[in-house]
């Protein structure tokens, strides 16, 4: 694990080589088909043969979340051991990561007739109202979050009216996992994070980033209506297009997202002692460290 743009694609490609690997992906946007530029997606060609699981699995319109990611990658690295290989779980999100490792409230959490209701009320009533509701049965979760992540409080709600409990307790409680986790998180100084950043934006908008989102917009996609796009790059760019911002401010914004975003991950991650970081900048072999280090955990 690591933060965006820290090296994991290329790196674990290299350990799943070496080790007969299949690769999970632990990203709340690589599962989705359509925008593989934004999602930093790598092509057929970067992946050099290796399995990647949940990568370019769902239509944009199709609801997933954490919780479901739990209980189905357990379900492939059982499969992923049946085959006499090893699972290589990557990513950078780090509530997939907690759900998959210590488990989340899964399925009992949820009720289709509860986030009908739900989804009425904020269109008749919007967002604060909905807000407001969360803040008098869970304030713990509505602290952590504001009106405008709608779909967040929408499930908070959905949790607390289905279970009778708090989306904040529910979360703690912890599953009995079958298998042992090694973990490894991937750590570049900011300096040098940050221009991994830079460039990686650069990149994207070179090669075809702007297209992308031109061919999401025309097909009727709309970060505003499917979850699934509200991320960095996307939304920017829909901006640009809309003509709300110039191009120049939409590439700024989106490596200043980029680097805010890295950000929380990193708060994120630093809260789990059992992560062995290793530091990562242009002088270090990192997948040979990596490789090494691996060899000693399975030993």
């Amino acid at each position: 694990m690591g933060p965006t743009a820290s090296g994991k694609t290329e790196i674990s490609i290299s350990v799943a080589l070496h080790f007969y690997m299949e690769i999970i992906s632990a990203d709340s946007r690589q599962i989705y088909k359509g925008f593989p530029i934004a999602s930093a997606i790598p092509s057929e060609k970067e992946r050099k043969g290796v399995v990647h699981h949940f990568m370019e699995e769902l239509s944009l319109n199709e609801e997933f979340n954490a919780g479901e990611f739990g209980n189905q990658s357990r379900e492939r690295i059982r499969q992923i051991f049946s085959k006499g290989k090893k699972p290589l779980v990557v990513g950078g999100s780090g509530l997939y990561l907690q759900s998959l490792i210590e488990g989340l409230f899964e399925e009992e959490s949820k009720n289709k007739i509860i986030r009908a209701n739900l989804n009425a009320l904020l269109k008749e009533k919007g967002k604060e109202y909905l807000y407001d509701e969360l803040k008098k049965v869970d304030p713990d979760t509505a602290s952590k979050m504001s009106h405008h992540y709608h779909r967040r409080v929408i499930r908070a709600l959905e949790v607390f009216y289905t279970t009778g409990k708090k989306i904040s307790e529910l979360q703690k409680e912890k599953i009995h996992n079958e298998f042992d986790f090694h973990i490894f998180g991937l750590m570049p100084d900011r300096d040098y994070l940050y221009e991994r950043i830079n460039s990686r934006v650069d990149y994207m908008i070179a090669n075809g980033l702007i297209d992308e989102v031109k061919k999401l917009q025309s097909r009727g996609y709309h970060y505003q209506k499917y979850n699934s796009l509200n991320t960095v790059g996307v939304r920017e760019i829909f901006d640009y297009l809309e003509g709300k911002i110039n191009l120049e401010d939409a590439v700024e914004l989106i490596k200043r997202n980029t680097r805010r975003y890295a950000k929380r991950q990193i708060t994120w991650f630093r809260r789990d002692e059992n992560i062995e970081w290793l530091d990562v900048h242009p002088d270090i072999i990192i997948n040979g460290i990596l490789i090494s280090k691996i060899e000693k955990a399975l030993s």
